[in-house]
């Protein structure tokens, strides 16, 4: 992992758990590329910002949620383009943690570094 790679995805890290931590859906779509492709916790493919906004703002009103990203890789693909792969662990209070896989890809969009592909995927064994 590039020492600029991992400080890039640190930073929107940092964001992002914030803004999870608020259900903060204006400011983690703000997070991503404005031609976003965004996979979460349900089949559908959200895209850009507002699809980006649409799903955070239809999750439910947790009392206290967080998210801790643990086993981060981040490498650079490119100039202006890094691939980042991560565990989540979800504490959504009233149910057991939730622990998925996570991908990024981040882009250089506008001088800033915004996530352009979001996958998230169950941690348990499909086959």
């Amino acid at each position: 992992m590039s020492n600029e790679a991992d400080a890039i995805a640190s930073a929107i890290i940092a964001k992002w758990c914030a803004g999870f931590a608020m259900l903060d859906a204006a400011g983690l779509s703000s997070l991503y590329s404005k031609n976003a492709f965004f996979f979460g916790s349900n089949p559908k493919l959200y895209r850009g910002r507002d699809g980006v906004a649409d799903y955070f703002n239809g999750l439910p009103r947790w009392r206290q949620p967080s998210a801790v990203f643990s086993e981060v890789n981040a490498a650079h693909a490119g100039p202006d383009l890094i691939n980042m792969g991560a565990t989540i662990t979800f504490d959504l209070g009233e149910r057991p943690d939730l622990i998925v896989k996570m991908s990024w890809v981040i882009i250089r969009e506008d001088g800033d570094w915004k996530i352009v592909n979001h996958h998230a995927s169950a941690k348990a064994p499909l086959i």
